[in-house]
C-alpha cells in the first residue's frame, strides 16, 4: 500500500500499487466502492498483467482518509486524485474508471491533461440527472434523502441494507458524509457536463457498458466524437466483477489499439 498527501489538513488517498512496465495503468472505483476488490481480478489477468499498476480510493471512501469538512466534488476528486498521482510520479497514465469514477477521471482529464494518456470508461456517468422520486441503487438511491441530516440519521443504515451485502462491503468503510455529498454532486455534475468534457479531451478513449442494457442511444454522437463504444456481455453495471475476462481483454484491446497521447500533446491543446 502507498499513500500521499493531497489536502492541506493532512488528509491521504491510498492505493495498492503492482510493480511493472509503463505507461502506468491506475484504476479508479466508483461510489461507494473501492478499487483493490473490483480491479484486482482483471490486474491479475494476462491481458493486463506485467504493468504498473494503481488501485487507488478516492479520498472518503476504501482505504483512504474521510474528511468530514471536504464538499466532494467531482472537481476536488479529481484534484486530489491529481495531486497524489503527481505524487506517485505519475504521467499520461491509462486510466481505467467505473461509474461515479469515469466522471471523475473525465474532469482529472480536462483539469489536468498531462496526468491521462489514454482513458477507458466503465459505464460511466456522463450526465447530471434530475433528483430521483423513488429509492432504486445508486447515487440516485442515496439522494432520495433531502438533507444530509436526514441521510446521517437513518438513509445510512437504510442504504446499507439496501444495496446488498456485496456492495455494502465496501460501501461500509466509506464516510457517511463523503457517501452522500459524493452522491449528490454526482447528479449535479460539472460545468461543462462531463460528456461536454469527454466529447473535448485529445486522447483516446473507451467506453465500456454491459451489452445487456441494449444499444447506448449515445453510441453515435460518443462515435462522432472519436469515443470507442464497446458493449461487454454477460455483465451488468458492474461489468469488472460480473466477467473480469471479457472486461480485461476489453480494456487491453482498447489500450493495445490505440496509441497514447504525449504529454506536450496534451499540455499543448488544453492550452
Amino acid at each position: 500500500m502507498h499513500s500521499a498527501q493531497v489536502l492541506s489538513d493532512g488528509s491521504r488517498i491510498r492505493w495498492v500499487e503492482i510493480p511493472g512496465v509503463e505507461p502506468v495503468l491506475v484504476f479508479v472505483h466508483g461510489l461507494g466502492a473501492s478499487s483493490a476488490p473490483y480491479f484486482a481480478p482483471a490486474t491479475a489477468h494476462p491481458a493486463l498483467a506485467g504493468r504498473r499498476t494503481l488501485m487507488i480510493d478516492m479520498l472518503g471512501f476504501g482505504i483512504s482518509d474521510r474528511p468530514a469538512d471536504l464538499a466532494y466534488t467531482l472537481e476536488e476528486h479529481a484534484d486530489a486524485l491529481a495531486a497524489a498521482l503527481n505524487q506517485a510520479a505519475v504521467g499520461a497514465a491509462d486510466v481505467v474508471a467505473h461509474s461515479m469514477g469515469g466522471a471523475v477521471a473525465v474532469t482529472l482529464a480536462a483539469r489536468h491533461p498531462h496526468l491521462v494518456g489514454r482513458l477507458v470508461l466503465v459505464d460511466a456517468n456522463l450526465d447530471p440527472l434530475p433528483p430521483p422520486q423513488a429509492k432504486r441503487p445508486g447515487s440516485s438511491g442515496i439522494a432520495v434523502y433531502r438533507t444530509e441530516q436526514e441521510f446521517l440519521d437513518h438513509g445510512w443504515n437504510e442504504t446499507m441494507d439496501f444495496v446488498g451485502p456485496f456492495w455494502a462491503a465496501t460501501m461500509r468503510l466509506a464516510g457517511p458524509e463523503a457517501l452522500y455529498r459524493s452522491a449528490m454532486n454526482l447528479l449535479c455534475g460539472t460545468v461543462p457536463t462531463m460528456r461536454e468534457n469527454l466529447e473535448r479531451l485529445p486522447i483516446p478513449r473507451t467506453f465500456l457498458y454491459p451489452a445487456g442494457d441494449g444499444p447506448r442511444a449515445d453510441a453515435d454522437s460518443l462515435t462522432a466524437s472519436g469515443v470507442s463504444v464497446v458493449d461487454i456481455p454477460d455483465c451488468g453495471h458492474n461489468i469488472m466483477v460480473d466477467n473480469p475476462d471479457g472486461f480485461a481483454r476489453a480494456v487491453a484491446e482498447a489500450l493495445n489499439g490505440q496509441a497514447a497521447a504525449c504529454p506536450a500533446a496534451l499540455a499543448a491543446a488544453r492550452a
